[in-house]
């Protein structure tokens, strides 16, 4: 029998659209038969993190978290409610960014369990933030002329947080694709309310690195950069900021070749899925990120 994947995320009791992401990414490596089963399993939703695993047959898994940075959920929640046996942060031998991967036995089902790093640490999750302002401007070459601002949450509790961001917004630099690139936050300097004030581009593309839409990326983010005085009232993309215009991409997560991340880490943990990322590639690449299509 082939392995199966489980794919770990937050979710909302606050916010129904919270788990659409992940559903949607589920059900595009569903499509490729790469797995004999793809579950989703979530902490603020159902099916929960406790009962991921008795839902799957397989005896051999692979569990990715759908989750930005390394921290409390991927270090602590995650492996306890899974009841990973032998888990320790240090098999995954990160510095905060460079997660790999860990064989475990689940304590109740006796599964073999390949606990990967979260997608938000991958170095491929780069190239999705540059397909997200491909998506939002509408143009493959985007880049020349143009800033990027990777934004995201930061806060002193758990200070990868903000290495998540700072590492891709590294990445996507040294591609020399972008005039600028800047990493920005909601709660700690550089902040994105001042976002003009870090770019000389007259156009900035914003994507903020979070795994769905939400109150933050909804709400907050659009009129802390002052695209709006009241979300209700919407806001044009793109808006016209200080004497530039914003291109307000709304959370990473909701790119479709976010399906190629996960896949990605269970390849990195030892899974044969060479030709399901390239069917996920292919047709997630230029996809509109609200339908998939």
């Amino acid at each position: 029998m082939k392995p199966a994947l489980v794919i770990a995320a937050h979710g909302s009791h606050l916010n129904a659209e919270s788990s659409t992401p992940t559903f949607s990414h589920a059900d595009t490596i569903r499509a490729t038969g790469a797995f004999s089963e793809v579950r989703e399993s979530f902490w603020k939703e159902e099916p929960a993190f406790r009962e991921g695993l008795r839902t799957v047959d397989a005896e051999e898994v692979y569990l990715v978290p759908l989750f930005v940075s390394e921290g409390y959920f991927t270090e602590q929640v995650i492996p306890r409610e899974f009841r990973l046996e032998g888990w320790d942060p240090d098999l995954w031998e990160s510095d905060g960014t460079s997660a790999s991967d860990a064989s475990l036995t689940a304590g109740d089902t006796g599964q073999t369990v390949h606990y990967c790093g979260p997608v938000g640490t991958h170095d491929s999750m780069s190239d999705v933030i540059v397909q997200r302002a491909k998506s939002v401007t509408g143009d493959p070459d985007v880049g020349e002329g143009f800033g990027l601002a990777v934004v995201g949450h930061g806060t002193e509790r758990n200070e990868n947080s903000a290495k998540a961001i700072e590492y891709h917004a590294d990445r996507i630099r040294e591609m020399d694709r972008f005039d600028e690139v800047q990493a920005l936050f909601m709660d700690e300097d550089p902040e994105v309310d001042d976002v003009t004030d870090f770019f000389e581009s007259e156009d900035i593309v914003v994507v903020p690195l979070f795994i769905a839409d939400g109150y933050h990326t909804q709400e907050d983010i659009p009129e802390d950069m002052g695209l709006c005085e009241d979300y209700r009232e919407g806001y044009d993309v793109p808006t016209e900021v200080d004497g530039h215009d914003i291109w307000y991409a709304g959370a990473v997560g909701t790119e479709p070749l976010m399906a190629d991340v996960v896949l990605e880490r269970a390849a990195d943990a030892g899974a044969d899925v060479s030709g399901a990322i390239d069917q996920v590639r292919d047709r997630t690449r230029g996809a509109d990120p609200a339908t998939g299509d």
